[in-house]
């Protein structure tokens, strides 16, 4: 289900066939067959242990699904309004650019442990990118946590976030809402360490000098199956 599209990572989308509970558990047949974007890179590494993070994307005729299953060996999230600084919390992301026609016009949605959320759109004109206010609608997330909540004096496992994004968030740039079968969609993931043990970490690598997820040039590429989850494999 993973190739390269150039040097680009690839990741095919596998519809639901069944519900998604937003619920963090991750229970559902869908996201126990679904496989998993590949590992998460460490673009701009110096010192410290490279958590691994594990990622899965699903769609349905409303919404975008993704999963994140986090390993932190500290978890902590102080942020809890929405459009705060999540970003300095331990904290996942979706960047997408939903018109390969218009890839340097994107959305981001920034989550951390707490549920709380940042996002933005970026329109690419010819004076450059305009950030936009932006408040997506419907956009649902559950969180649930092995270990504690902002204490650092034990060892935690991981973190878990689902999302559901509804498509109709992206209307005013994609081409089709919902997209249709195999429409490709420009797309990145992106992991934040918090606040012990800081790591940059993505599923298609910003080719920045420093830390950068704001570089649509480098986002990877989706496609949306027919196929369902779980019975994909024939």
């Amino acid at each position: 289900m993973k190739t390269l599209a150039g040097s680009q990572p690839f990741y095919t989308i596998l519809r639901t066939g069944t519900p998604i509970i937003i619920d963090g558990k991750l229970d559902e047949p869908a996201w126990t067959a679904a496989p998993d974007v590949g590992a998460f890179k460490f673009p701009w590494w110096e010192s410290g242990k490279q958590e691994k993070t594990v990622s899965k994307l699903l769609w349905d005729d409303d919404n975008l699904y993704v999963s994140f299953i986090v390993e932190d060996a500290h978890i902590w999230a102080e942020k809890t309004e929405r459009d705060s600084a999540v970003f300095q919390d331990d904290c996942v992301e979706v960047f997408t650019a939903p018109n390969p026609d218009q890839p340097l016009t994107y959305f981001n949605i920034e989550m951390n442990v707490q549920e709380a959320f940042l996002d933005q759109f970026h329109r690419h004109t010819s004076e450059g990118r305009k950030t936009k206010e932006w408040n997506g609608e419907g956009i649902k997330i559950a969180t649930s946590i092995v270990g504690s909540l902002n204490d650092d004096s034990d060892t935690d496992k991981y973190w878990i976030l689902e999302a559901a994004i509804p498509f109709n968030n992206f209307a005013q740039v994609a081409k089709n809402i919902p997209p249709k079968p195999e429409e490709i969609w420009h797309l990145n993931l992106n992991r934040l360490g918090g606040q012990t043990n800081l790591q940059y970490s993505q599923w298609s690598p910003s080719q920045t000098p420093k830390p950068q997820f704001h570089a649509p040039q480098y986002f990877g590429r989706v496609a949306f199956s027919i196929t369902e989850s779980p019975f994909w494999k024939r």
